[in-house]
């Protein structure tokens, strides 16, 4: 017996293909973005709240070499952008998973346009990367408090004592 790729592989959106599918969606569209290295709870109900804004999510993801540029380890990310995107598209919140290269992911928002950009509550909305512009088009943007500390960081420091 064969068995064909899982359903949730469709969700992985090259980002050529990005501004095309991300209007095929229903709206309002949330966009989030982030390394999601090692996925925890903090991840996961942070972006259950996240998708809760609208109808349905886009989360771009950074490249691999996008992670290391962001100096969180020389062994960052542990999972290849291949897992981490498996992974994200295996959530039922997530609508579409792609990914960005650059430092930040601008093009991603510009190209699908969300009426609601969200990130964790790290970030003050102010300095949220498609602030403006998601603003500028009469879109909102959130910055969602956490709920269960937790860190991709923290626990592969509490891996590393075992």
């Amino acid at each position: 017996m064969t068995y064909g790729a899982p359903a949730f592989e469709a969700k992985i959106c090259p980002p050529a293909e990005l501004a095309a599918r991300a209007r095929a969606l229903p709206r309002p569209l949330v966009f989030t973005n982030g390394c999601f290295d090692i996925l925890h709870r903090g991840h996961v109900t942070y972006l259950a709240q996240a998708a809760s804004l609208g109808a349905a999510m886009v989360v771009a993801l950074n490249s691999d070499t996008s992670v290391k540029r962001l100096g969180k380890g020389d062994d960052r990310p542990v999972n290849a952008l291949a897992d981490r995107l498996a992974v994200m598209a295996a959530l039922e919140c997530v609508a579409l998973v792609t990914w960005f290269d650059e430092d930040t992911p601008i093009e991603r928002i510009l190209e699908c346009q969300p009426e609601v950009l969200v990130k964790g509550g790290d970030w003050p909305v102010e300095k949220i990367v498609g602030c403006k512009e998601v603003s500028g088009w009469g879109g909102t943007v959130h910055s969602i408090p956490f709920i269960h500390q937790k860190s991709t960081t923290a626990l592969l420091e509490k891996i590393r004592k075992l």
